[in-house]
């Protein structure tokens, strides 16, 4: 089928670019190897002593950062773990659906609890008109076999009002966190000039990647099996389709352009969504470059800042930075997805 492949890995490689280069490459010496290490380890005890500031508060978003911060940390102690402060924010007050989307990842793993189930369930009370909840139900119903479970969850899916899967609140609340402490010397990259505002982007954005997303290659999946047996279902695929084109993310719109593509049958709307699909693909993949760049551009850390503070969604904070970076947001017409 046409267009059967997904750029989801793409958008989601690019967009984790930001959090990958918080590993230090080793070098090729035994002292840049020692010096990475210790950056490191540096950069997780400033990391521990954002979250030991963000604590005391009641405020939810902080809690959200504090528990995103927490996430990925080797050790974090059991009052101040994800789990611990990520229910701490769902019960402050003014607690809305982005924390009981964060929840949605406080489960294990290894015993097949993922997502958390009572997290989902509140999250079809909270947020009905979210087509993103119903996608993360969806997910749920087919793995466990609920068929007509799954087909009711993509009709209310197809009937939202907004997909949102919350990660511009995160990258929001992670923003403000990490600029409540100046950064320590040890954590500095002796080789940028970006400073204090490098290690900033570096943090708040690569934290924000521990938000939980839908797994939106089942819905690719389920439309794709079920639409050409069931004209109900195509439509309904169709109608979600155009809603996730204007989804909060590059990744809901990844998808929504691919439904339109291997389900419309009009081949001027499959051109032109082939073409959407292209531009989408540059447009995250200069982002990518542009967040890499704040790493060792003070201007450009300042920036990504401002934006992500600004709030907004993931998909507006690419499209603003493109424009304030002066990058257009079509491809050019020689351009090629990778090169």
């Amino acid at each position: 089928m046409r267009g059967r492949r997904l750029i989801a890995l793409i958008l989601a490689g690019a967009l984790s670019a930001t959090a990958a280069a918080a590993t230090p490459q080793a070098g090729h010496h035994n002292t840049a190897k020692a010096a990475a290490s210790s950056r490191q380890a540096a950069l997780i005890a400033f990391q521990t002593d954002l979250i030991n500031v963000l604590v005391p508060s009641g405020d939810p978003d902080r809690l959200l950062a504090a528990a995103l911060l927490a996430r990925p940390l080797p050790n974090p102690s059991k009052l101040n773990n994800f789990h611990a402060l990520v229910e701490r924010a769902s019960r402050a007050d003014g607690a809305g659906p982005a924390i009981t989307w964060a929840r949605l990842a406080d489960c294990n793993a290894d015993t097949q609890s993922c997502p958390n189930s009572d997290a989902i369930t509140q999250l079809t009370q909270q947020a009905p008109d979210n087509a993103a909840v119903w996608l993360v139900k969806l997910s749920q119903d087919v793995g466990t076999l609920k068929k007509d479970d799954a087909r009711q969850d993509l009709a209310k899916a197809a009937s939202a009002k907004l997909y949102d899967d919350y990660s511009g609140v995160a990258l929001k609340a992670l923003a403000n966190a990490a600029t409540m402490l100046p950064p320590p010397a040890a954590t500095l990259d002796p080789n940028s000039d970006a400073g204090a505002n490098g290690v900033q982007v570096l943090i708040a954005y690569g934290s924000a990647a521990g938000m939980p997303q839908p797994a939106l290659r089942d819905t690719a999946t389920y439309c794709e099996a079920q639409a050409p047996k069931d004209s109900t279902v195509k439509d309904d695929c169709l109608k979600l389709g155009q809603l996730l084109e204007w989804g909060s993310s590059p990744l809901a719109r990844s998808l929504g352009l691919h439904l339109r593509e291997v389900l419309n049958t009009d081949p001027a709307q499959q051109q032109d969504a082939q073409n959407a699909r292209r531009n989408l693909v540059w447009q995250v993949q200069n982002f990518a470059q542009l967040s890499l760049r704040a790493q060792t551009d003070k201007a450009q850390a300042q920036h990504l800042l401002a934006l992500a503070r600004n709030g907004g969604t993931q998909m507006s904070l690419v499209l603003a930075a493109l424009h304030d970076a002066g990058i257009a947001t079509d491809a050019p017409a020689d351009w090629k997805p990778g090169s």
